[in-house]
């Protein structure tokens, strides 16, 4: 066996592991985790929201064939646009609130994970079931899909409420809920940076790898 086939093979199992002990996690206390929750997904589906997950995945996919990249195409930029956009905002308001210790270590841990898979595992497993190979572009898109991500999960939690104006909604305790006060053309101003930086980044990072 050699080395890179090695190397891969132990990477692999690593990560396969760390996502079984996640799943574990979540099933022992299901309940604890506020993405079970039917309030996440109403703080999710809301319209500017949607909208804007629909014009950021569609962007994604429909340039997918033209960026000169052999592991974009159609499939991986749905289904990771659609990971990001359900796991994004409830991994980064988690990991924030376990930072502050309001939250358990073992939330922090699944909220890792859940993010490694969207935004790096997920990726890998589809190339190698598609191409028989691990791919060669596996390090790099840690960085630069975990940037995305991240950025993602920033932008879902903007919200505005009256006492406080525009924040992120994990810094409020009782994250995450669904507030009527919440109205795009409030936060509008907020996002757009945020929207313009995604589309920066994307443009960059082409720009220097087939440029």
């Amino acid at each position: 066996m050699s080395g890179s086939i090695l190397f891969f093979s132990v990477y692999a199992a690593c990560w396969v592991l760390f996502c079984f002990l996640a799943v574990v996690f979540y099933i022992k206390d299901r309940n604890a985790y506020s993405i079970s929750s039917k309030n996440y997904w109403y703080f999710l589906f809301v319209r500017w929201k949607i909208i804007t997950f629909i014009i950021a995945a569609g962007g994604l996919t429909v340039i997918a064939p033209y960026t000169g990249d052999p592991t974009w195409d159609y499939a991986d930029s749905i289904f990771m646009s659609v990971l990001t956009f359900s796991t994004a905002p409830w991994s980064v308001g988690t990991l924030y609130k376990v930072v502050r210790k309001e939250l358990p270590l073992e939330q922090g841990f699944v909220a890792a994970c859940l993010w490694m898979f969207s935004a790096s595992w997920s990726y890998d497993l589809y190339i190698l079931i598609r191409d028989g190979a691990y791919p060669i572009t596996w390090f790099t898109n840690i960085f630069a899909s975990s940037v995305l991500y991240f950025i993602a999960g920033l932008l879902w939690n903007l919200e505005y409420r009256l006492n406080r104006g525009i924040i992120f909604s994990f810094m409020e305790a009782d994250w995450p809920v669904p507030t009527p006060d919440s109205d795009f053309s409030k936060i509008f101003w907020f996002a757009v940076p945020i929207i313009v930086m995604v589309t920066a980044l994307i443009l960059i990072y082409f720009w220097f790898r087939y440029c």
